[in-house]
């Protein structure tokens, strides 16, 4: 018989409460670079110091076989974006060490960082053209160029005498900036510190604001560079982004891709004879469905290899023989990998069952190097064999420090949503879940609306946060969800309070059945889109005990005037609130603010030029002159996304607090 001593020994730990606080903890790896040889990969790597209010980036390096990471960097600066040079002895990366943020170079055989850019107007990106060059961007004025002394001069001029603003065309703002007059131009610099030269002159971004990932690169030999440039007249209304190429000795760029939708992401072949990239085929569409393009520099032809996949290709990386094209594509709430062949068939399954992204092909062709998320893990980098095998992790960084919480897994579930169509939701538990409780339910909605909840790792509205509050999570993923095919997306468009609002609804039918939910304790909450469907909510139903309305839209007609990005707003309503009346009025929230009820937080951010912080205000003086219990949170120094580790914690607090005190009793 054992003795209570024996007991006491063999029971586990209680898990400790996982908050916000604790979050911040966590290093946030990102960028994952392999070596030309293949042995090590770099990486950037942020830890945030809370007490002191600062956050830090620094490089370092691990093996791709595995092993113990060494650091890289130590400046107090951020040092961001490694990129190895040709002959993987040097690493290019960005850093705001001397103030503002310029290219540096780092010798691996030892020695300090040398800077290689001094531009008056900064440095927003890096690659290697060839081992004495490299390839930035920067934000110059079109008359200037990579004439610095010209930028420094207008950079000095702006603001006097006087700091008003003067437009003639949209856009005139873009997610948290005004527009002042610069374009973002491809640069190349010599590392020997000499002048840069513009590659891409005049009066447009290039590459414009990206709706992919990165959307320039060089050639294998580094004689050309291949980027997107949006050309259309008024760029507020497209998001036509067509492909071009030019010689990195200068020259006239010549159009290779001009689809009706976005043209981006360019890979160059290991063998320099092929560019792979994504485009969309409507246009103004930003969430049309992503295929894999490959185009022959030879012939001058493109194929379409993925035209009968009905995902959205994402991350993309060439075998080392360019014969092959891996990718990754959201799945049934996951981001497995793919591969294809360069010259058409059917697309396989390399590895299913997780959340991966930031593909590269090992040069031996026999690896893949990913980074891997969960629902309780951020990014950690793994190795997996090109077929699927051998899946085992490169990091750990965060392993030790997260075992004390005891995360749970999201549990993958389905209900019957709108039309008798599949919903997928996640419910997330509290570690110390007990089935003999019962919790109350908190309905998360995410955004976009074309957004998902995947098995992933998010800081901004994270799952394992609120459960660790004691709160059962519901994720649901109604329509205009990613990862089941593009009519499940498109279901959405002119349809935001229609069949997503009954999605949701039966997914929170679906939770409050569960034998451990509190049933009648229930609240809602989400942001941009999910902040939407929140206000939407306000007016339908008071089933909720609570609601968060987070960057939300409370009038359609008033966001599609004082918003940047038209063409979302024209796609999802057919075009602009003079031509559509009945359409905006019949899913504009505002409309039915007399049937509001429910307790409502309001959280806005003052940079918000996605969805203006009037939309806040004007919801929040609705609620008031309502008489329904209320409150405003408002973040001066955020964007549509809270960012800063102080208010991202404060936005927790005051959130919890909201949700506690009307669920709780």
């Amino acid at each position: 018989m054992m003795t209570l001593l024996a007991l006491t020994l063999a029971a586990p730990a209680a898990a400790a409460p996982f908050t916000a606080t604790e979050m911040m903890k966590l290093k946030r790896l990102a960028d994952p670079q392999l070596s030309p040889d293949g042995k090590w990969v770099a990486y950037q790597a942020q830890e945030i110091d809370l007490p002191a209010g600062t956050r830090n980036t620094d490089l370092w390096i691990v093996p791709f076989a595995g092993g113990e990471p060494r650091r890289l960097t130590h400046h107090p600066k951020a040092d961001t974006r490694p990129r190895w040079s040709p002959d993987g002895k040097r690493i290019a990366f960005l850093s705001n060490r001397d103030g503002d943020t310029q290219a540096f170079i780092l010798d691996l055989a030892g020695g300090e960082a040398r800077k290689v850019t001094s531009l008056s107007t900064e440095a927003g990106g890096v690659l290697w053209v060839d081992d004495q060059t490299l390839l930035v961007t920067s934000d110059v004025h079109p008359s200037c160029g990579a004439d610095d002394a010209c930028n420094r001069q207008k950079l000095e001029a702006a603001g006097k005498p006087s700091a008003a603003r003067i437009y003639d065309h949209l856009l005139l703002r873009h997610w948290d900036t005004w527009e002042d007059g610069r374009r973002t131009h491809l640069l190349v610099a010599p590392v020997n510190g000499g002048p840069a030269r513009d590659l891409t002159p005049g009066d447009r971004d290039t590459p414009p604001f990206s709706l992919g990932s990165e959307d320039y690169a060089v050639s294998p030999d580094g004689t050309e560079v291949a980027f997107s440039r949006n050309d259309d007249p008024v760029e507020a209304l497209s998001t036509n982004a067509e492909l071009y190429v030019v010689p990195v000795a200068g020259g006239s760029p010549v159009k290779i891709a001009g689809s009706p939708g976005y043209d981006g992401s360019p890979r160059y072949s290991p063998d320099g004879t092929k560019i792979a990239f994504r485009a969309q085929m409507r246009a103004g569409y930003e969430s049309d469905r992503w295929r894999l393009m490959v185009y022959d520099r030879q012939s001058r032809t493109t194929r379409n290899l993925t035209d009968s996949f009905d995902r959205h290709v994402d991350s993309v990386t060439w075998s080392p023989d360019s014969r092959t094209l891996y990718f990754t594509a959201d799945d049934d709430a996951r981001a497995p990998i793919f591969s294809v062949s360069v010259t058409g068939g059917p697309v396989k399954t390399v590895l299913g069952g997780a959340t991966f992204g930031d593909l590269l092909a090992s040069p031996d062709g026999r690896s893949l190097l990913a980074s891997r998320v969960a629902l309780t893990q951020p990014a950690e980098f793994y190795r997996v064999g090109v077929d699927g095998t051998g899946l085992a992790p490169i990091t750990r960084v965060n392993d030790a420090f997260l075992a004390s919480f005891h995360l749970r897994p999201g549990e993958s579930v389905k209900y019957k949503g709108a039309a008798g169509k599949d919903v997928q939701a996640w419910i997330v538990k509290p570690a110390d879940f007990d089935p003999a409780r019962k919790y109350p339910l908190l309905v998360l909605i995410h955004g976009g609306p074309q957004g998902v909840w995947g098995d992933g790792w998010t800081y901004r509205w994270n799952a394992q946060v609120f459960a660790s509050a004691g709160w059962v999570v519901l994720q649901p993923n109604p329509r205009g969800s990613v990862g089941w095919g593009q009519e499940f997306i498109d279901d959405i468009n002119a349809d935001w309070g229609g069949r997503a609002y009954e999605d949701v609804m039966r997914g929170t039918d679906y939770a409050e059945t569960l034998p451990y939910v509190q049933k009648g304790h229930t609240a809602a909450a989400g942001a941009s889109y999910g902040g939407y469907m929140v206000n939407w909510i306000l007016g339908h139903t008071d089933r909720y005990r609570a609601l968060v309305s987070h960057d939300g839209i409370f009038d359609l007609e008033s966001m599609y005037g004082s918003t940047e990005e038209l063409w979302f707003v024209e796609w999802e309503f057919k075009g602009p609130f003079w031509e559509q009346p009945e359409l905006y009025a019949r899913w504009d929230p505002k409309r039915f603010v007399k049937a509001f009820k429910t307790p409502t937080l309001v959280v806005h951010g003052e940079l918000d030029y996605r969805v203006p912080i009037e939309q806040g205000l004007a919801l929040f003086t609705a609620l008031q002159r309502r008489g329904v219990p209320s409150r405003l949170l408002v973040f001066p120094d955020e964007n549509h996304w809270v960012l800063k580790p102080a208010n991202s914690v404060r936005w927790y607090e005051e959130v919890i607090g909201w949700l506690a005190r009307w669920t709780k009793e």
